[in-house]
């Protein structure tokens, strides 16, 4: 008799419509509103400003959660944008975004949301902060040394161990952290508002801009930063392979989280400008602890700090979920390394890529903040872009698509309205920040040149 053939460990479906939510609400209030707003006030110099470019963003991502949900539907696999560009544009394209994702869309989101933790502790630790690092250089291209790195890299490392341990653990670890980090947020603008020590007129003070770049160039420049912030929206089609019924869960977890989060930063940012003149909050990375700081006083101030650091916490640990499911499903097709596809028989996780991701989230946490910013916002528009075009492709080629009635509505105004937005930050985003900008597009062709040279040439 012969011997049963031995299959090769496989991802398991076991997120549901709350995990899955929660990723992508995990994955979207992280750094981004608890860390950009300060240089937004800077930049802009407006509290009306920052809040219809937060109010912008929130439009832009819904519109992309919307064309993805109908993506997710049709292709019910992990990889994201990675599935969605090889089937749309080719192999090449597939495995840039895949690459990309490696570098910009998780490891150095990572990277900025366990640096925002270290800052938000520096209220207790001022060694922590950003301001107290070594830096070597000058620029852009600079590296920051000091406690806080090493503490970044500390939390990063531990995340990454215990998603090497299984994905129902850490989803049952995450779905604490989202539900703490909820009730935070709540907590703190609903008490902010009623108990909390502000002025509605900071509403109508200005700040003396730091930015030399038109205001209407600047809007559009200030909304790299605000798509990094609500960068998330997406989470849940990178685990699609580990979801129940995906063709329910996706859309709706999509749509639910990306709506909470949208009425989430927009409450954040009321509060921090009714805390904080914005003329007192230019440059701040722990924006949140300064609000806390000037709402309720010092020692109330020290429980928010450590309130806000959990909250990044769960960002730290649903990035470091999230990122390894596309390099598995790149790898599994032979679109990257084949490492990346090795799933360990016991955990049922892609542990190689887990690793790799950790170690270069690590390495990033030396780049300068604001520059990882918008390294991360363009890369991230660029692609997203692409994705949502290729709704156009799908929807003339593809016999038996499946249409999602929100995007199907007056057709094709949500994915255009992404798309034209997309495209005209990131024009002004070369202009304006041409080093961070260029390093993004440099990281996309360094990952054509892998293809060809590398991959494409042992196929």
């Amino acid at each position: 008799m012969s011997s049963p053939r031995t299959q090769a460990p496989q991802l398991l479906r076991q997120l549901g419509f709350f995990s899955s939510t929660a990723l992508v609400i995990s994955n979207m209030v992280g750094t981004g509103i608890f860390a950009t707003t300060g240089f937004m006030a800077g930049d802009l110099g407006s509290a009306g400003l920052i809040l219809a470019c937060w109010t912008v963003g929130a439009l832009f991502a819904v519109a992309g959660a919307l064309s993805y949900s109908e993506l997710g539907i049709n292709f019910p696999s992990s990889g994201g944008e990675y599935v969605y560009l090889t089937h749309a544009y080719g192999p090449e394209w597939g495995f840039m975004t895949g690459w990309v994702s490696f570098f910009a869309g998780f490891s150095a989101p990572i990277a900025t949301a366990a640096l925002a933790f270290s800052d938000y502790l520096g209220y207790f630790f001022p060694s922590l902060e950003a301001n107290s690092a070594v830096v070597i250089g000058s620029g852009a291209l600079s590296l920051r040394l000091g406690r806080g790195q090493l503490l970044a890299s500390s939390l990063i490392a531990a995340f990454t161990i215990l998603n090497c341990f299984g994905v129902g653990r850490v989803a049952k670890v995450q779905n604490v952290l989202t539900s703490t980090k909820l009730l935070v947020i709540a907590g703190f603008v609903i008490f902010g508002f009623a108990l909390g020590n502000g002025s509605w007129s900071h509403f109508s003070e200005p700040a003396v801009r730091t930015s030399t770049v038109g205001l209407p160039a600047q809007f559009v420049v200030s909304l790299l930063y605000v798509m990094f912030g609500y960068s998330g929206w997406n989470a849940a089609t990178y685990v699609a392979e580990e979801v129940r019924r995906p063709e329910r869960t996706l859309p709706a977890a999509l749509a639910t989280g990306t709506a909470l989060v949208a009425v989430l930063f927009l409450g954040l940012n009321l509060i921090f400008i009714y805390s904080t003149p914005v003329e007192n909050m230019k440059g701040v990375i722990a924006v949140g602890r300064l609000a806390a700081s000037n709402l309720f006083g010092p020692g109330v101030a020290g429980l928010f700090s450590a309130l806000m650091a959990l909250c990044i916490v769960s960002t730290v640990n649903a990035e470091v979920t999230i990122g390894p499911r596309v390099y598995y499903a790149m790898a599994k097709n032979r679109a990257f390394f084949s490492a990346a596809a090795s799933v360990h028989p016991r955990w049922h996780t892609p542990v190689v890529a887990i690793l790799s991701q950790g170690l270069c989230a690590m390495l990033m946490t030396l780049t300068p903040f604001p520059e990882l910013l918008v390294y991360i916002g363009m890369s991230l528009t660029l692609f997203t872009v692409l994705s949502v075009g290729s709704l156009f492709v799908f929807r003339r080629r593809r016999h038996g698509w499946q249409r999602l009635r929100a995007v199907d509505f007056a057709w094709p105004l949500v994915p255009a309205l992404y798309i034209v937005v997309g495209v005209i930050m990131m024009l002004y985003g070369v202009f304006t920040r041409p080093i961070a900008s260029l390093t993004a597009f440099a990281t996309v062709g360094v990952g054509a040149l892998v293809y060809h040279f590398g991959l494409k040439a042992r196929q």
